[in-house]
């Protein structure tokens, strides 16, 4: 019988084409206000390696909530990275700790640009609940990133 939570950290991955320039994309993924549209509102995001930021969730238990970030990669147009942690040690399910990264990797395509997503670092059965929670909301998520992009490219068309 296969273990249904392997102790090997754990990543989610969701990857989609955009009929967009990679720049495009980029605008998208790293200006905080449109950031705030696709996912969750940053407090003090710059995609600049070093750059610590958060976003702010439900509190649950002893935890209040807050995701802390730090940008670990940048390429222009191509990649970012950045650590996500959150959670309490004394909690157990939702708001336990949890210490990974995402990573964000666009790549031209014929017909635009695909995005990669991987959230990495899901240790298991310890972040069982994230890893099926947020594996569902990553999905979600690109498919607002696809209504904000729409948005900007008709934005541009009346400008």
């Amino acid at each position: 019988m296969t273990d249904p939570f392997p102790s090997d950290p754990q990543a989610i991955v969701v990857e989609d084409v955009f009929p967009h320039a990679p720049s495009l994309l980029w605008k998208v993924l790293t200006t905080s206000a449109l950031i705030g549209r696709w996912m969750m509102p940053p407090s003090g995001f710059a995609p600049v390696v070093g750059t610590r930021f958060t976003f702010q969730t439900k509190p649950a238990g002893r935890w209040d909530g807050t995701i802390v970030c730090e940008v670990l990669k940048v390429e222009e147009n191509a990649r970012l990275s950045y650590s996500w942690s959150g959670g309490h040690e004394d909690n157990d399910g939702y708001g336990s700790r949890l210490d990974t990264i995402v990573s964000i990797t666009l790549a031209p395509v014929d017909n635009g640009t695909r995005v990669r997503l991987v959230h990495s670092g899901f240790v298991l059965p310890q972040n069982g609940l994230a890893y099926r929670n947020m594996g569902e909301g990553w999905k979600l998520v690109t498919q607002r990133l696809g209504a904000v992009i729409a948005d900007e490219v008709d934005a541009r068309a009346i400008h």
